[in-house]
């Protein structure tokens, strides 16, 4: 089954989905850089029709914590 979220990460990042789990901490990967974080949240943004904060934005090291807060959001993934 699908992951959104996941193949969000996937795509931003130009991954393999199979390689990302909630466990990963975002630093970690190896093609993550400032660039990419914003990539990533414009693309979250879109994907899911939420705003991010700068504050939640801040917060997140992990998949995991962005799919916490989206669901924090209601936003169905």
């Amino acid at each position: 089954m699908s992951d959104a979220l996941i193949d969000v990460f996937a795509g931003v990042l130009q991954v393999d989905a199979t390689q990302l789990d909630d466990r990963m901490p975002l630093a970690a990967m190896e093609k993550w850089d400032s660039l990419a974080a914003m990539h990533l949240v414009a693309a979250i943004e879109e994907k899911f029709k939420v705003h991010l904060s700068t504050k939640e934005i801040m917060n997140v090291t992990a998949i995991g914590i962005i799919r916490k807060t989206l669901q924090e959001k209601n936003v169905r993934i």
